[in-house]
Parts: C-alpha cells; structure tokens; sequence
C-alpha cells in the first residue's frame, strides 16, 4: 500500500499483485525487483533457482507472484470513499510492482477482480502503466470471456462487467482508466506506441523513465496530440533513472521531449534527473562523479549527485503537466 505516493505523478498506489518478468532495457534496474529482493529474501532454493537469473521472490518467468488482490481492494474502495468526501479524484498507479497486462494464466482471475474494483471506483483515475501493450486487448477479451462464463468474483455484477468490458472493446472507453506504456528509447517507441494506439482510452501516456535515449515522437510517425481523424496521445512523462547503478540521462534527449510536446500541446511532466545532473550541485563537496555525457560526440558532463541533490529542476522550471480527461 501506498497512500501519499511519492511518484510525483499519481497520489497513490494500489498493487494487485507483486512480479513480473524483463523484458527491455528500462528492466534491468528495476527498483519493484530490487524491493522485492528487500522485501522477501528467504525463499526456498527450489523456488529461487528455476532457470531465472533473478534472485527475487516474485521475478522471472517461472516465479509465482505474489496476490495480495484482498488488501488491494480495501485500499481502492477506502480511496474511493475519500475521494468522494472530498469531492475530488485521486490519480492512482496501478501496478508499480508489476504489470497488469502481463500475459499469464495465473493472472487470469486476479486481474478480472482488479477490473471490478476499477470499475466500481469511479472517482479513482487508474493510470495502468504497460511495457506490454500489445497484450492490452487480448487480455481484456479474454477478462470478457471468463466473465461470461463463470460466476462472477462479486456476485451480482457478472453482467455490469461483461457489459463494461464489451463497451470497452468495442471503443466505449472506461471514463476512469488512463493506459500507459514505458517507452526508453527508438526501439521500444515503434514497437509500444502503435499498440497502444490501438487501445480505446480516454487518456493514453507514456513513462518515457528511464530515458536511455533521443525519441522522436513527431516528425517520424505523428504520434503526439491530435489529428483531424485520430486521437493519439495525451501525456508524456520523462526522466532519469535512479539506483546504484542508474545510467545517466543527456540533457538533449529529455529537452528534446520536452519541445516536442510544446509543440504539439500535449502536457509534459519532468520526474527527475535521477542519480545524475547535467551541473555539479554540490560543486564536488561531496566528490561526486563525473561521466562524460552517454551521446558520442557530444561535450559536457554528467555529475552523479544523487536523485535528491539532482532534484527535478529542468532549465530552472519544474513540468508538472497533467491531461484533462472529460468524465461522464
């Protein structure tokens, strides 16, 4: 749980379930992993060591993952109620120790219970953040089927929910669900954002954390903003990686992102540096490192000052962009 998350682009967190399996660059420091590893370290060799490179309890593709969908629900409804007597909405990121449209058979049911909570939370906006976006529709038509076919985990809204997915995937997308998918460079850009184009969302956005290299999100393919026949996308969210072993981010690949989205009007939210800066803020009263900035060819430095010394400062402005999703 959660509550008063500190990402700075959601107010909390909800998780269904911890683990998930890499499957690109932007996995290979994953701090869900790391804090699984914290979290949960006495397992069973047997468990440990089935073909996985991963010490973590719940990671790679032969771990089990751990459920935890009971308490996940009684946070969601206790936001909703919140939210409701404040009478506002709460942003909340779902899963940040995992990955809700990862594409396993274990995950069939606990993920059709996640759907109903989301559904029957209308206050909450779910941002559910994907590096599996090709995934998306598969699975909601397969949460569909089972839906239909068996008794509901809450009985009496087998049809409200079978209903609620099928308006779904026929374009009628949930007021309350923004989709997201993680997108740290080219590669993963053509690969991701097409997919999840291709998905009915009232927001789509990207996590562009953490960056590892230029994008080009305009001139090549069209795909931030609008076009006359098109919705595209609707939020950018960038910034460095953090950790011990945080790679860092040239200030040209994150300003770039940034004057991309002023142009095409599309709300831009700057996380943070991460581990590195591209300026000494400690004038080296710490010794912090020096690299040479990650772009061949290019002068400058990058400092490694530590996420909060680094802080999130882009150009002397903080970019706390948010979309404006219509509800109703």
């Amino acid at each position: 749980m959660a509550e008063n998350s500190k990402i700075e682009w959601t107010d909390h967190t909800v998780n269904f379930w911890w683990g998930c399996t890499k499957i690109s660059p932007a996995c290979l420091h994953c701090y869900a992993e790391g804090q699984d590893r914290h979290f949960h370290p006495s397992i069973p060799t047997e468990v440990r060591f089935q073909g996985e490179q991963s010490r973590a309890a719940h990671w790679g593709p032969n771990a089990p993952r751990m459920l935890r969908v009971d308490a996940a629900t009684l946070e969601a409804y206790k936001y909703q109620r919140h939210a409701v007597a404040e009478g506002r909405r709460f942003r909340v990121f779902t899963n940040s120790m995992a990955d809700f449209f990862e594409d396993r058979r274990d995950l069939d049911a606990p993920r059709l219970e996640a759907l109903e909570v989301i559904r029957d939370t209308p206050q909450l906006d779910w941002l559910i953040l994907t590096k599996r976006p090709e995934k998306i529709l598969d699975l909601l038509a397969r949460a569909q089927k089972i839906a239909q076919g068996c008794d509901s985990v809450f009985p009496g809204n087998e049809t409200a929910m079978t209903e609620w997915l099928g308006w779904w995937l026929c374009g009628k997308a949930p007021a309350n669900v923004w989709l997201g998918a993680t997108v740290e460079d080219q590669v993963r850009a053509s690969q991701r954002i097409p997919a999840l184009l291709s998905v009915p969302a009232r927001a789509r956005f990207l996590s562009c954390e953490p960056l590892l290299g230029p994008l080009d999100l305009i001139l090549k393919d069209c795909w931030l903003g609008y076009t006359p026949t098109r919705d595209l996308l609707h939020w950018v969210i960038a910034g460095g990686e953090s950790g011990p072993h945080a790679r860092p981010m040239n200030p040209d690949w994150i300003l770039g992102l940034r004057d991309q989205c002023a142009a095409a009007g599309v709300p831009f939210l700057f996380k943070q540096w991460g581990e590195w800066a591209p300026n000494c803020l400690c004038h080296r009263s710490k010794g912090c490192k020096e690299t040479p900035r990650p772009t061949p060819g290019r002068p400058g430095c990058m400092f490694h000052c530590g996420k909060t010394a680094a802080g999130r400062l882009l150009n002397g402005q903080i970019h706390d962009g948010y979309p404006e999703v219509t509800h109703g």
